[in-house]
């Protein structure tokens, strides 16, 4: 069994309007979203071998406010990837590992839900995710895989949910 994590970037500063899409960063809001999810991942207790990321500015500022002890591997086709491009990187780049942390963008995370977990292993957090995955959304998978290699669609379950909405309640539900 594996074990795969998802961090969707925290909320970007859309007031940047002097910045391609690349560069935007966080606004206000983001930065304690990020801090807060940052909390409970470690909390949370799964130890990550791994830590694959998009290099865009958001995906960058979510993981030092939130992970600031970390060194991600970064990987520009993550920028804005689809599902087909996600599997292929963590298929790649999973490495010796047990545990692997992926941090990039919407839709392809959403959408990944979709793509790991079969119609058979639906359950509650799945009901919960699948509605919307928002900024700083965190989802953990375990996955029936020997190796990253074998990753493949309906291979997992939706082990662990979290919004930062859902650990701090001033950042209400339209985070």
């Amino acid at each position: 069994m594996k074990i795969l994590g998802l961090l969707r970037h925290a909320k970007s500063d859309w007031g940047q309007s002097d910045k391609r899409d690349f560069d935007r960063g966080l606004n206000d809001r983001g930065r304690r979203g990020a801090r807060v999810i940052g909390d409970h991942i470690r909390a949370h207790g799964v130890k990550w071998d791994r830590l694959l990321a998009s290099p865009a500015q958001r995906v960058k500022a979510t993981l030092a406010e939130a992970l600031p002890d970390t060194t991600p591997e970064w990987d520009e086709r993550l920028y804005l990837a689809g599902t087909d491009t996600i599997m292929e990187i963590i298929r790649e780049k999973g490495g010796d590992g047990d545990t692997l942390l992926l941090s990039g963008h919407n839709p392809g995370l959403g959408d990944m839900l979709f793509e790991l977990v079969a119609p058979k292993q639906e359950n509650a957090l799945y009901d919960e995710a699948k509605v919307k995955f928002p900024t700083a959304a965190y989802a953990v998978f375990e996955l029936d895989i020997d190796d990253w290699s074998e990753l493949r669609t309906g291979c997992g379950v939706l082990a662990h949910f979290a919004r930062p909405r859902d650990l701090d309640a001033e950042l209400g539900p339209e985070y």
